[in-house]
Order: C-alpha cells, then sequence, then structure tokens
C-alpha cells in the first residue's frame, strides 16, 4: 500500500493562485484567477464527490467558464490494485513518480493511457529528478492537463505509451502487463460514437489487468457528476 501520511504532506488542500500550471489558462482574462487542489485520503468510491471550489477555470469565446472538481482525492487499495483518482489529469505524473520510488512502478513500463486527448504536448520545463517534493511542485506548477507524459517517459517511467483515444485503438491487443490511466472525458459527447456500453467493458477488461490506476474526472472536458458515476460503475467489481 501507499502511505498517505506521505501523501498528504503534498496533497493538504491549498490553492494555485499564480499563471502556472493549471491556473495559467486565460489566467490575464478570468476574472477568477485562482485554482483549488484538494486533499487525498485512504477511501473508497463511496467517498466521491464533486467539491465546492473551482478546480479550473478557462476562456471560451470571450465567456469565462469555471468547473469545479473533487472534494478530495482518493487512494484505493483493493484486490492488490493501487488506485488514484483525482480531478485534473496532470496529478497522475505525481502518483506515478511516487510509485516508481516504492518500487510499484517498474522503470521503462508500458502505459496504457484511455483518453480523449493525447497529453503528449512538450512541458516547457524538463524533469529530470525522481525526488518527491520537487516532482510535487513540478505536478502542480510546472505540467498542466495536456504535458505530462512527455517528462514520465524522459524520467524513464514508461518506454511505451499506448493510447486508447478512438474506436480502432480500443480493439487492439495490449501486453500483460500495463500502468492503466484513464481519463473519464472519453465517455465526453464528442466521443459517443463509441458505444458507451462497450467502453465501460473494454476498460473493465483494463482494470482487471493492471495493478497501478490513475484516473482523472478532468472537470473541464466532462461533467463531474457524470464523471463520479462512470468511475463506480468502472470500479464496481472491486468494493
Amino acid at each position: 500500500m501507499f502511505d498517505t501520511k506521505t501523501l498528504q504532506q503534498y496533497y493538504n488542500g491549498f490553492f494555485i493562485q499564480e499563471p502556472v500550471g493549471n491556473n495559467a489558462f486565460s489566467f490575464a482574462q478570468r476574472h477568477n484567477r485562482k485554482i483549488f487542489v484538494p486533499s487525498i485520503i485512504n477511501g473508497s468510491l463511496d467517498d466521491l464527490a464533486i467539491g465546492h471550489e473551482i478546480a479550473f477555470s478557462e476562456m471560451e469565446e470571450g465567456r469565462e467558464v469555471n468547473y469545479k472538481g473533487l472534494k478530495s482525492f482518493i487512494y484505493i487499495h483493493e484486490q492488490n490494485k493501487d488506485i488514484f483518482i483525482f480531478d485534473n489529469h496532470n496529478h497522475a505524473f505525481f502518483f506515478w513518480v511516487y510509485a516508481y520510488q516504492l518500487g510499484k512502478l517498474k522503470p521503462q513500463s508500458t502505459l496504457v493511457h484511455v483518453d480523449q486527448h493525447k497529453d503528449t504536448r512538450q512541458p516547457q520545463e524538463k524533469f529530470g529528478k525522481s525526488d518527491l517534493k520537487e516532482a510535487f511542485k513540478y505536478t502542480n506548477f510546472k505540467l498542466n492537463v495536456g504535458n505530462f507524459i512527455p517528462p514520465a517517459v524522459s524520467l524513464g517511467l514508461f518506454s511505451k505509451v499506448i493510447i486508447i483515444d478512438s474506436e480502432t485503438a480500443f480493439n487492439q491487443a495490449l501486453p500483460s502487463e500495463f500502468v492503466l490511466d484513464i481519463d473519464m472525458d472519453v465517455f465526453s459527447p464528442e466521443m459517443d460514437y463509441i458505444k458507451s456500453s462497450y467502453k465501460l467493458e473494454r476498460i473493465q477488461s483494463y482494470i482487471k489487468q493492471s495493478n497501478l490506476i490513475t484516473v482523472a474526472t478532468s472537470p473541464y472536458f466532462m461533467d463531474q457528476d457524470q464523471a463520479i458515476s462512470l468511475v463506480k460503475e468502472l470500479f464496481k467489481g472491486l468494493s
């Protein structure tokens, strides 16, 4: 199991108020100038809930949009699986680094990334350390929801990334071992051309194969009530 107390030294509930990380998007044009990162708890699917604070702000066609994230990030250890559930997707990087430190993520692993987006943009600053404190700073103040995979590859955590973002990709065969990364926006309206029942079935099969799983509810791209409901459906066999 992961040490929740160690995780809570970093994820203890805080605001990002500078134009960095996910708060940099349209910062100068927005009225809301801060986003919230909640604390993490050792919990269960029943603890999943929408929080009261804004987790993502952006401008769309001249209009400011603000989205609430999760009340808490959740760590679940069930059936020999370590599962992290959070809102903005860049937090996966921190949990991967911690898993690597604990020997739960082997270097040069395969990442199966189930997402509407590839999230493979290059961040402006590189990360060359596996120190947890520095990984936390980098995750929250340098990375954003679209660029967290390349630094994990550069760090040597992953040597192969399999992106599941289409019907063809869902049909492909996967290796026997992999780290699973799920973005719930794969169920967004833009992805409705693939039946939800089929996506649920395929992702549930991936969950059975993987022992380290990160899940993003993605407030900007996905209705959070629906995201929470679907997360519970995906993992119902574990509770």
